[in-house]
C-alpha cells in the first residue's frame, strides 16, 4: 500500500496503472505484448517445430495468379463450347455481370507426359511436367468478387481478419534460418487488391506476417530498402548495437516489460539480415546458364530468387504476377492471357526443372491457381456487345499442386460439359489448405491458435484433406 501522494513519484505512469484496477487488463495484454515470435503454445519464430507427424513437404512457393486465370484457357479443355459457339448455351450459365454466348478457348490443348493430360498451348512448358502436377478440376469458392475470394484464398476467410496460410505454415513449422524472413511475398512494380491483407498475420503474433519484396529492381539497395547502411560500416554499426545493448541492459534493471527485449531482438535481427538477404537476393552469383533457364524479365528474376530463398530455409514464398489483379480479362482475353502465360511459363518449368536437379522437388510444395474462374460465356457490354472477355466465376475453376508428396500426373474432380460448375469432387478452399497443412505434417484441425477465447485454425470448422492427390509413396 501506498502511504502517502508522495509515493506515487516512486512510479511511471504505467506502473501507476498497473498497480491500479486496470492491472487487471494487463494481465491478459501481457501475453499479447510477449516477445514477437514467442507464442503461448510454445512455438517460436525462431527454432524448427515438431508437426503432428512426419510431413512430406518442408516449404511452400505458390505462383498467385491475381485476377483470376480462366481454367477454359489452361488447364480445364471444354470442347463442346466450339458446338454451341456464337450461340446461348442450353442450360443458364448467369454469373454477376451480363454474358451471352458460348465462348470457346482460343488456344489448342494437347496431352502431355505418361498421364496425358490435356493442357493449353499457354503453358506447354509448365505441361512438360504434368507428371509432376496434380491438377484439381473441382475448386469452388462463395463469390464471384476480388476482394472476398483473395481473402478466402490466402486467409481462410472470406469476410473476417484472419492469418494468411503462409503465417499459419511459419507458425506451424517454425523458421530454418534465423537470418531471413520466413515468409516473403514478392509482386512486381506495386501491390495486389487487398495488399498485404494477402500476407497478413492476423491474430498471430506479427513476426509470422510475410515481408513484401518488390522483384522490378535489380539493386540489392532498391530491391530491400534499408539493406546497407549509407552513414556507418558493418563494424561501426556492430559498435553501436554494443553500446545500445548495453544502454538497454540498464534500462531493464528498472523495468520488467517483455517488449523492451523484443525490440532488442529486433535489431539484431535486421542486422544479420543485412548479410543473409543481400546474398540470397545478389542473382549475379547465378550461373548465365541458370538465368536463360528462368529468363531474364521480373518474373524469371523472382521465380530464381525463390529458389535462392528456398533453399536457404525461407518456409513460404508466394509469387505473385503484379500488382492490381492482371488477370482479370473481362475483355480481349485471349491476346491479354497469351501474353501473362508467357511471362510465367518459362520461370514455372525452370523452378520444377530446378528443384527436381537439385533433389528438392520431394519437399517442396509448388501451387499454382487465382483467386477462382472465368465464365464459358463471353462477356457483354453495357450495349449487349461482346468484349471478347470471360466474367468472374466461383462456381468452378483450376489450381494445381506439385512436389512435396503430390501424386503427380493425376486430375482431380471436374467441372459440368460448359465448364461453368464443380460437379464431380467438389473442392472447397477449406479442402485446399487442409491438404496443404497435411504435405506439412499438420492435422488440420489440431493446429490451433487460441484468441478471444476461442481455439482458432486454418480451416475454421470446414475442410477435407484431398487424399487422393497425395503419393502414398511418400507418406510414413
Amino acid at each position: 500500500m501506498l502511504n502517502s501522494f508522495s509515493d506515487f513519484s516512486a512510479f511511471s505512469r504505467r506502473a501507476m496503472l498497473q498497480r491500479s484496477g486496470m492491472g487487471l487488463g494487463s494481465l491478459g495484454l501481457a501475453s499479447l505484448l510477449a516477445t514477437p515470435g514467442k507464442l503461448v503454445q510454445g512455438a517460436t519464430r525462431e527454432t524448427v517445430q515438431q508437426p503432428h507427424f512426419p510431413g512430406t513437404a518442408k516449404r511452400v512457393v505458390h505462383f498467385f495468379l491475381n485476377g483470376g486465370p480462366s481454367h477454359l484457357d489452361t488447364f480445364d479443355p471444354k470442347p463442346l463450347l466450339k458446338k454451341y459457339e456464337g450461340q446461348a448455351p442450353p442450360v443458364s450459365l448467369a454469373t454477376e455481370r451480363k454474358t451471352g454466348a458460348a465462348f470457346p478457348s482460343a488456344f489448342s490443348f494437347k496431352k502431355y507426359g505418361e498421364s496425358g493430360i490435356e493442357v493449353s498451348e499457354l503453358f506447354e512448358k509448365t505441361a512438360a511436367h504434368i507428371d509432376d502436377i496434380a491438377v484439381i478440376r473441382s475448386m469452388y469458392a462463395q463469390v464471384p468478387n476480388h476482394e472476398p475470394s483473395l481473402m478466402l484464398m490466402n486467409c481462410g476467410d472470406s469476410v473476417l481478419s484472419r492469418p494468411s496460410v503462409g503465417a499459419w505454415t511459419l507458425y506451424g513449422l517454425g523458421s530454418e534460418n534465423q537470418n531471413l524472413p520466413g515468409f516473403i511475398a514478392m509482386c512486381p512494380s506495386g501491390l495486389p487488391v487487398k495488399g498485404t491483407s494477402n500476407w497478413q498475420s492476423g491474430f498471430l503474433p506479427g513476426a509470422f506476417q510475410g515481408t513484401y519484396v518488390d522483384p522490378q529492381h535489380t539493386q540489392i539497395e532498391k530491391l530491400i530498402e534499408n539493406i546497407r547502411s549509407p552513414h556507418a560500416s558493418r563494424e561501426i554499426q556492430r559498435r553501436q548495437l554494443d553500446l545500445l545493448e548495453s544502454l538497454n541492459a540498464e534500462h531493464r534493471h528498472t523495468r520488467n516489460d517483455s517488449r523492451l527485449e523484443s525490440r532488442i531482438q529486433s535489431f539484431e535481427l535486421a542486422f544479420r539480415m543485412q548479410m543473409e538477404a543481400a546474398d540470397a537476393f545478389d542473382l549475379q552469383q547465378e550461373p548465365q546458364h541458370m538465368l536463360e533457364m528462368y529468363g531474364q524479365g521480373v518474373h524469371g528474376r523472382q521465380t530464381l530468387i525463390a529458389r535462392r530463398l528456398l533453399e536457404r530455409g525461407v518456409r513460404y514464398v508466394q509469387l505473385w504476377h503484379g500488382a492490381g489483379q492482371p488477370w482479370d480479362d473481362h475483355a480481349n482475353l485471349n491476346s491479354h492471357h497469351r501474353t501473362l502465360a508467357a511471362e510465367i511459363d518459362q520461370p514455372i518449368a525452370a523452378l520444377l526443372s530446378d528443384l527436381k536437379q537439385r533433389g528438392m522437388l520431394e519437399d517442396t510444395l509448388v501451387l499454382w491457381g487465382g483467386e477462382f474462374g472465368r465464365t464459358p460465356t463471353v462477356e457483354l457490354n453495357g450495349e449487349g456487345k461482346s468484349q471478347l472477355g470471360r466474367d468472374h466465376n466461383h462456381y468452378g475453376f483450376t489450381v494445381w499442386m506439385a512436389g512435396g508428396g503430390v501424386k503427380g500426373g493425376t486430375t482431380y474432380g471436374a467441372t459440368d460439359d460448359f465448364g461453368f460448375k464443380a460437379i464431380d469432387k467438389p473442392t472447397s478452399v477449406h479442402d485446399f489448405h487442409a491438404t496443404i497443412l497435411h504435405l506439412l505434417g499438420f492435422d488440420h484441425e489440431k493446429l490451433t491458435y487460441r484468441y478471444a477465447g476461442r481455439d482458432f485454425r486454418l480451416t475454421d470448422v470446414f475442410g477435407n484433406v484431398i487424399h487422393d492427390i497425395i503419393d502414398k509413396r511418400a507418406t510414413v
